[in-house]
């Protein structure tokens, strides 16, 4: 006699609400970080949408979501909108300049779920052009622009008109384009660049570090008045910046210095660590030529935490 296995148990609704969340976490992630540019506060967003869509899904009488991604798409694009104004209050009273928190990727998009940010979408130069737009020019480009929303799509998420929407995307592409034009060195020459500056810094060759650079090169150092940096403002300059790193780096050397060389926001990076203490994250941009247009280094331990 054959006996026919028995049929699965369905899922409840509990386990029904996380599978659905969990399997478009990447997405959302990926989604508010750009958006936001803070580890910290995209978790946090995250955390909100889950509750929501929790509650949503256990609510008596609701009815079924026919479009779980889009839903939650709308609930945490609007929640890292809202979240906007409590960055924005923090950075009126942040120390020096302000950088995204460095985000550890895969080298490869195939290592990696459908959704994730890769290359120049994520790039640390990008995001630093993306916070000098409104919050709301900035959701309509990422999702447009990185994650290919169409216009009538992204007015439902927002609630806007599509027209309206439109418009928005035409200005914030204007911009961003304007400020950073479309340009994405090889990963090698990235890596190999990355690799003769860090030595030419860390070995006090200030002939071999101003070779790398590109003469209008300028230097972002966020350490947020809790680790050391180059300065309250930006720095521009290849002699200027060349002098400042090989001297920092000769007066103050960096104790049990080691390096590692890591995909941050897309880009092979130099990770510097004092023993087993993150210390600086250095990524750096490149021109057409090959020469290190942007420096951008967060020595910041609050951001670097997540790296661990």
């Amino acid at each position: 006699m054959s006996h026919r296995p028995p049929d699965p148990v369905p899922d409840s609704p509990a386990e029904t609400a996380t599978r659905v969340f969990v399997d478009h976490r990447e997405l959302l992630f990926s989604i508010v970080y750009t958006m936001l540019g803070s580890v910290a506060d995209t978790e946090d967003v995250l955390q909100e949408a889950w509750l929501a869509w929790d509650a949503r899904c256990r609510a008596s009488g609701g009815e079924p979501i026919g479009n779980p991604r889009a839903y939650l798409v709308r609930v945490a694009v609007n929640r890292a909108l809202t979240r906007r104004e409590s960055i924005s209050r923090r950075r009126e009273e942040y120390v020096g300049p302000w950088l995204p928190e460095p985000l550890a990727t895969p080298p490869s998009p195939d290592d990696v779920a459908d959704g994730v940010v890769r290359g120049e979408s994520v790039s640390m130069a990008l995001l630093v052009v993306l916070e000098t737009l409104s919050p709301l020019e900035r959701a309509v480009f990422v999702l447009h622009e990185v994650f290919g929303y169409s216009h009538p799509e992204i007015a439902g998420v927002l609630g806007r008109s599509a027209s309206a929407v439109r418009q928005v995307a035409h200005r914030a592409r204007e911009h961003v384009h304007a400020r950073r034009p479309r340009y994405e060195a090889d990963p090698r020459v990235r890596r190999q660049v990355t690799e003769r500056f860090v030595a030419a810094m860390v070995g006090g060759d200030i002939e071999a570090l101003i070779r790398v650079l590109a003469p209008d090169v300028t230097l972002w150092a966020d350490g947020g008045g809790k680790a050391r940096a180059a300065g309250p403002r930006p720095v521009q300059g290849r002699d200027k910046i060349a002098r400042l790193l090989i001297g920092d780096a000769v007066r103050r050397p960096i104790p049990d210095l080691a390096v590692r060389y890591e995909h941050v926001n897309g880009e092979p990076s130099a990770l510097l660590l004092s023993g087993d203490t993150f210390f600086a994250v250095v990524v750096l941009d490149l021109n057409h030529g090959g020469q290190v247009c942007g420096i951008y280094t967060v020595t910041n331990p609050d951001k670097l935490s997540h790296l661990g």
